[in-house]
């Protein structure tokens, strides 16, 4: 029963559909059920916090490489591994025919298949490069000690045609290892002899995007809590997800890496 003073605010036609209406919304939140969210699960995808870097052709480089007259440099060492052949474990075969599951199938790799460069280095003979600390964004909470990367070790996720695979910067390149603008800035990767090149990935990136050698990928930084499971996170000494397994905890400051982790 609708009481006295309910009556009287129910006067016109027009009060008494909103006040119907406010009946029924209320009833429906009532019945509704809580909204689940990936934080109130205890973990996260948001794709939020680093902005994706759009249409940059993008090459395919691994451990091991021989230098040619566009990569100059072979890859036995990276910027921040000089045995960075043996750490691996071995060549890492980028003919098709040789890998098995997106590793070769001869070994089984000590480091993460699942690797990139980018054409930036935080570090340079034994010291930490001085615009590093303002603009690497997770510097703050990743520094260790002078002349230790920040970098090595970070996840990426990199796009092509809807799919994305997650990868670990393991090597500066391809060319430059100075160009902080476009590594964490707004500008455009730098012309070179690959046609502008902005992102190097291994066989491993390639084989699950479906790359063909040379393509255009979006890419951005993630935190390693906002990886999701994958091929990219059963293997390696400096893998994230496999070091977590022996009992590190490594999801603060995301410090991801074997290097970081043994010292």
């Amino acid at each position: 029963m609708v009481s006295a003073r309910a009556e009287s605010a129910l006067s016109s036609g027009s009060d008494f559909t909103r006040y119907a209406m406010k009946l029924r919304d209320n009833a429906l939140v009532r019945i509704q059920p809580p909204v689940t969210t990936s934080r109130s699960l205890g973990f996260s995808f948001g794709f939020s916090k680093y902005p994706w870097k759009l249409d940059i052709t993008t090459t395919v480089f691994w451990v091991g490489e021989h230098p040619t007259q566009n990569n100059p440099v072979p890859n036995y060492k990276s910027s921040w591994d000089p045995q960075w052949a043996q750490n691996y474990g071995g060549f890492d075969d980028p003919d098709p025919s040789a890998r098995r599951n997106f590793i070769p199938a001869r070994f089984t790799p000590r480091q993460n298949p699942f690797y990139v460069a980018l054409p930036y280095n935080d570090v340079t003979r034994g010291t930490t490069k001085p615009e590093s600390r303002r603009v690497i964004p997770w510097f703050r909470e990743a520094f260790q000690k002078e002349g230790q990367s920040v970098c090595k070790g970070r996840w990426l996720a990199v796009r092509y045609r809807g799919r994305i695979a997650y990868a670990q910067w393991e090597d500066c390149g391809p060319f430059r290892t100075d160009h902080w603008g476009y590594v964490f800035g707004t500008e455009r990767p730098r012309m070179n002899l690959n046609q502008g090149a902005g992102l190097d990935v291994s066989p491993a990136v390639r084989d699950f995007l479906g790359l063909k050698g040379k393509d255009s990928c979006d890419w951005k930084f993630v935190d390693a809590k906002d990886v999701p499971p994958g091929p990219w996170a059963k293997y390696g000494d400096n893998n994230t997800f496999v070091l977590q397994k022996r009992g590190a905890n490594l999801f603060f400051a995301d410090r991801n890496n074997a290097y970081n982790a043994r010292r």
